[in-house]
């Protein structure tokens, strides 16, 4: 008999399909951040639109740059103590190989390094960027952009090491976070909450009226983030050679709308109103609750994900009037408790169906085992988030100062920071116009009576 042979295993060969697809990807996710800049800029007043809006596209400056630097290097890198990672041929992308497959935990993907570095930085983005809704009207530009540089290097790159990278203590116990729970909206509602603990209330809070001002904003804003999202939640498989993009696809669509379902007939039996910014922030609870969960869980298990998260979500944004801290765009009640809800619900509705990845990272059945696991996994990075931002804010309120002069505030942080307004009443038909003329009709017909 002929010994028998035995085949070497093909050596892992890019992929244009799964590279087009995750390239595509990262431009969906590079597009939450202006989305979320629209969603947080209407709901501000008029007179802090333009820094809302700023506040998050300085991120997309701020943080690619510290990405290509050393963010990647400490994100994703050699572990270090289960806590950190590095790697110094990454920093600066100068020896990195446009045509090096990306490899973790011991598999070789069929995509580019370059192209989850890219697609992991639009992540790193937006994750600051989520942060800044909580600090509206009252925060220093100067001071909000060091914050952010500060921040990225000391709390989002090692967490996201600890979820996502080789080696990290939460990746290695098995806390399953497909796309972000913990390392993005857990890791920023706790970050906002430290925050706005250190710098106060905005003047006038539970006194004057803070109403959004412009809420056509507010859904564009929202829609663009629905839309970005799939590519968010999808692209997190790096790739759908098994269908499980498309499975996280699917769940991203329905749970958000179970959470805008779930929030709107809250809201209704609450308030007595369907609102808009009620839909729209619905949604949003949605897509930050299926984050973690989408891969793990049914798309019957995605409803009640979904529509658990939507109505504590909406009871929770009341909350900063009961305990009386100034979360002015519901950051910590839409984000950090998405992120538990999500997170922790996966110990009750993981399917145990899902083909598991290298590190069984992904996947797990709704046990006990697991659950703890999700706590453990939640408590760490919350608590971390929480104390670390709390002190960088602290640092920085007592060196150059967080907060704006309460007359800049009072009289418009866009004029203050940034020499602008967000919209031009003089033209003809606006408001200074109109007062003009009429100034001048008063004075012509007083003219007139002198002349007489």
């Amino acid at each position: 008999m002929a010994p028998a042979i035995t085949l070497a295993a093909e050596a892992p060969k890019l992929s244009a399909a799964n590279t087009g697809f995750m390239l595509i990807c990262s431009a969906l996710v590079m597009l939450m951040t202006p989305g979320l800049a629209f969603f947080y800029g209407g709901m501000v007043r008029v007179k802090s639109t333009l820094n809302m809006l700023m506040m998050s596209f300085i991120s997309l400056g701020i943080v690619t740059i510290l990405w290509v630097l050393y963010g990647f290097s400490m994100a994703f890198g050699t572990d270090s103590g289960h806590i950190i990672g590095w790697n110094s041929d990454w920093v600066g992308l100068g020896n990195v190989d446009k045509g090096e497959l990306w490899s973790s935990a011991g598999t070789t993907y069929n995509i580019p390094l370059l192209v989850f570095f890219v697609f992991q930085l639009m992540f790193a983005i937006i994750t600051p960027a989520l942060i800044s809704g909580a600090l509206a009207d009252r925060v220093k530009f100067s001071a909000w952009a060091l914050f952010i540089a500060l921040w990225a290097t000391v709390v989002y790159f090692p967490v996201a090491h600890w979820v996502w990278g080789d080696g990290g203590w939460a990746f290695d116990m098995g806390v399953i976070d497909f796309a972000g729970g913990t390392a993005v909206h857990i890791n920023a509602g706790a970050a906002a909450l430290g925050v706005i603990l250190v710098i106060g209330k905005r003047v006038g809070f539970k006194r004057d009226p803070m109403r959004p001002h412009s809420l056509p904003l507010v859904m564009l804003g929202a829609g663009l983030l629905w839309f970005g999202w799939f590519g968010f939640n999808a692209g997190s498989w790096l790739g759908n050679d098994d269908g499980v993009g498309s499975l996280m696809f699917v769940n991203t669509q329905i749970a958000t709308a179970a959470a805008m379902l779930g929030w709107l007939a809250y809201e209704k039996i609450r308030h007595g109103a369907f609102t808009t910014l009620g839909a729209a922030s619905g949604a949003v609870a949605g897509l930050v609750a299926i984050t973690p969960a989408g891969g793990s869980v049914t798309p019957m298990g995605a409803i009640a994900v979904g529509a658990i998260a939507g109505v504590l979500c909406a009871m929770a944004v009341g909350l900063k009037y009961k305990f009386g801290y100034d979360d002015s765009l519901d950051v910590v009640g839409v984000h950090l408790v998405g992120g538990v809800v999500g997170s922790v619900l996966i110990g009750f509705f993981a399917s145990g169906k899902g083909q598991s990845d290298a590190a069984g990272v992904f996947y797990g059945d709704h046990t006990f085992d697991q659950l703890w696991k999700q706590l453990a996994g939640v408590g760490g990075v919350l608590a971390y988030s929480l104390i670390v931002s709390a002190l960088l804010a602290f640092i920085l309120d007592k060196t150059i100062g967080m907060r704006v002069p309460e007359d800049d505030e009072i009289a418009g942080i866009d004029q203050a920071e940034h020499a602008e307004t967000a919209y031009d009443f003089s033209g003809a038909g606006g408001g200074a116009a109109k007062t003009a003329a009429v100034a001048a009709g008063v004075a012509g017909a007083e003219s007139k009576k002198v002349d007489a």
